[in-house]
């Protein structure tokens, strides 16, 4: 028995790197999709008259169902009776259904139809959630953005379902093994597609000098589809391992209502849950404007259209050099040998100046802001074998936090200085978005090991979807506040590439001092109750 268990496909490090590589794969092509329309939010009011409020309005419905109908709840429950392998193909099909949905509402064919009659006679009053002022549609939105609005709210529920099954399918095949290493591969590659989207979606949509929305949409369905066939090899792949051990599929112990209380009345987990919803929701909402916050605060001039630089290889070559920067960033982390370490990591350093050079020689504000994973992605490892030996994780989210509201305020009024410098406002903004980034590996890398340290043991499960479902309520809402505010801050008519970003920049900021008050009150907890909050992971 143990000669047949030693020869499973969990026991060979290919085959388990393959099952993480296919799941990792789903999710990069779902943080693809989520911000698709992100760095094209001037080309959306331009065609499609979505103006700020519209544009967050549709961007913040994403999470609605799983805040407003409890869906993430449903979506752990799922996990729980069905098993990884189905919910992870389930997930995948449903984010499929409701990319389709955004393409077709975003596309020409949706235009003059019965269709977007129907949307603009209708949805302008959704009864009880009028009243609260939570409702996702309002009268005068555009009717391509309701719809919209419905596709990204299916995708929302599928990409949430997704994303606590790829967490459970790297338990299950590294558990014992290179588990710590496995997750921050994931979520590095994932974070990737948001660099990925940045360049991309722009490139599509401007495609052959012609402008067209709906293309940058499709180019996202297509990923969605891979996404989909990645799910069912990995559903064959994981069955078969079933079959070798005779194992059930892992179960964790399903959302109870009973829980409720018992985790509601502990102060610590208030603490983790606020500081996760006020620091996702200044980084997930930013990045849905950021783009267009660049094009209103830098000096860009388009290169000659018969140039290197605003040819569409262009496109792939810095993509190519990005790969390079986290693929030789990330791996430098893991040699042993100084000279191979060090070498990586110039090697990455060298690609990244080099990014950073033809990002401001094509002029583009999406090609700047898509350096925002890339720091992430070679730091994540370094925190992460940090914290587990050393500790300091309350620390590390004061100095997150910290770092958060310097970037915002520097978005807000010093970048804003430089507008008439085309050099010294790239440089800022470069800086600036890759400490942003920096930021965000910092305080998830040690917020989520803290939660145990918090929570009895018990509930774990349960606290972690409430925190979950209260992070998706920041990241529903501000989207829609950056929106309203970017409209009642700006006069009427105002070009998108001239919007002042001043006071949304406040608010996000804000979010980052409600954050650091946080910390020192967790700091202070952890010194009273001695939970070891600030003690390493791993016991010398």
């Amino acid at each position: 028995m143990t000669q047949q268990i030693q020869k499973t496909l969990r026991d060979s490090a290919a085959m388990r790197w393959t099952a993480l590589l296919l799941l990792a794969l789903a999710m990069f092509c779902s943080y693809i999709f989520m911000d698709i329309l992100s760095p094209i939010k001037d080309l959306m009011q331009e065609t499609r008259g979505w103006d700020s409020t519209a544009f967050g309005t549709m961007q913040g419905s994403e999470v609605f169902l799983n805040v407003f109908a409890f869906f993430l709840i449903f979506a752990g429950i799922i996990l729980d009776k069905m098993g990884v392998r189905f919910t992870a193909v389930l997930s995948a099909a449903v984010m499929l259904v409701g990319a389709c949905i955004k393409w077709y509402a975003v596309s020409e064919g949706f235009m003059g139809s019965g269709l977007e009659t129907w949307f603009t006679n209708n949805l302008n009053y959704i009864p009880v959630f009028e009243e609260l002022g939570v409702s996702p549609f309002y009268e005068g939105m555009p009717s391509s953005a309701k719809f919209a609005a419905c596709g990204f709210m299916i995708f929302g529920c599928g990409c949430e379902m997704a994303g606590i099954t790829v967490s459970r399918g790297i338990v299950k095949w590294f558990k014992g093994r290179e588990m710590a290493l496995a997750m921050g591969s994931e979520m590095a590659l994932a974070r990737l597609g948001v660099a990925t989207c940045m360049i991309f979606s722009p490139f599509f949509a401007r495609l052959g000098n012609e402008v067209s929305v709906s293309r940058s949409v499709a180019f996202g369905v297509v990923l969605m589809c891979i996404a989909l066939i990645m799910t069912i090899v990995y559903f064959v792949m994981d069955q078969k391992l079933d079959a070798q051990t005779g194992e059930a599929e892992e179960k964790d112990d399903p959302f109870k209502i009973s829980d409720l209380g018992k985790i509601l009345s502990d102060s610590g987990f208030w603490i983790v849950a606020l500081l996760c919803v006020l620091y996702y929701s200044a980084i997930f909402p930013f990045q849905k404007y950021a783009v267009n916050m660049l094009q209103c605060n830098l000096t860009l001039n388009e290169p000659a259209q018969d140039s290197f630089w605003a040819s569409s290889s262009i496109t792939i070559v810095q993509y190519v050099i990005m790969l390079i920067v986290a693929a030789a960033g990330f791996a430098s982390n893991f040699q042993k040998n100084n000279s191979k370490r060090f070498g990586l990591l110039a090697i990455s350093i060298i690609a990244l100046i080099t990014y950073c050079y033809m990002g401001f020689m094509r002029q583009t504000a999406e090609s700047i802001f898509a350096v925002f994973p890339l720091l992430a992605v070679l730091i994540t490892p370094i925190l992460g074998n940090y914290l587990d030996n050393h500790g300091k994780a309350v620390s590390m989210l004061v100095l997150g936090s910290l770092l958060l509201i310097g970037c915002h305020l520097t978005f807000a009024f010093i970048l804003p200085l430089f507008k008439g410098s085309a050099v010294g406002g790239v440089i800022i903004a470069y800086a600036t978005i890759l400490v942003l980034g920096a930021s965000f590996s910092l305080v998830p890398a040690s917020l989520w090991p803290s939660v145990p340290k918090l929570v009895d043991a018990k509930v774990i499960g349960s606290a972690y979807a409430l925190i979950f479902w209260i992070q998706n309520i920041g990241l529903w809402l501000f989207p829609l506040l950056i929106g309203k505010v970017l409209d009642a801050t700006n006069p009427e008519g105002t070009s998108p590439t001239e919007l002042n970003y001043t006071a949304p920049l406040i608010m996000l900021a804000c979010l980052g001092v409600a954050a650091l008050i946080l910390g020192f009150i967790l700091k202070a907890v952890d010194k009273k109750k001695g939970l070891g909050l600030e003690e390493p992971n791993i016991k010398g």
